[in-house]
């Protein structure tokens, strides 16, 4: 038998009002991502998870509330960095929102950016995830973007609804980069 995937309806529907908000963050990214997420929260009273999803390491397990116990892809690196990248998100995500009464929390997340803002959107309940969008740089292959669309993929493979803040945009009249 086909295995069915659960496909997008109004009872699979997570209201905004209220709603927990799953914001894509990196470090020292573009504090429009941010702001945007807290506009949205402030306005539906929802709590924000901004969620990092380090590549270069993997999942070893899932917590119910959306945290991962993770490990370096490299066995032979016993490299703590990645505690440093999460002191200085949360630093940046402090500063962006010092003076704001909004409920945020921070997960430090691994492997797949898609599969993991899933894992945590689907931990928390989430209404809708965010994340930023640049426009494809010049030279950039259809493929490379396509593949590379963090957006894109989130709204091909799960029922959230996804908010890309546009991050560059190419004006309407210039070829596309790939051309």
């Amino acid at each position: 038998m086909l295995h069915q995937v659960p496909q997008p309806s109004p009872e699979r529907m997570t209201p905004f009002g209220g709603g927990a908000l799953v914001v894509g963050v990196r470090p020292g990214s573009d504090p429009l991502v941010v702001l945007t997420a807290a506009a949205l929260a402030r306005t539906t009273g929802g709590v924000m998870y901004f969620a990092y999803v380090d590549e270069q390491r993997y999942t070893e397990r899932e917590f119910p509330d959306g945290t991962v116990q993770h490990s370096d892809i490299n066995p032979d690196a016993a490299d703590d960095s990645w505690q440093r990248v999460e002191a200085r998100i949360k630093d940046e995500l402090a500063g962006l929102l010092a003076g704001s009464d909004l409920s945020w929390q921070f997960r430090y997340l691994a492997g797949r950016p898609d599969r993991s803002l899933t894992h945590l959107a689907r931990a928390v309940d989430a209404a809708v995830i965010v994340v930023g969008n640049r426009a494809p740089e010049h030279g950039a292959k259809v493929r490379e973007f396509m593949d590379g669309a963090l957006a894109l993929k989130l709204a091909q493979h799960q029922h959230r609804p996804v908010l890309a803040v546009p991050l560059s945009v190419v004006d309407w009249k210039a070829p596309m980069p790939w051309a």
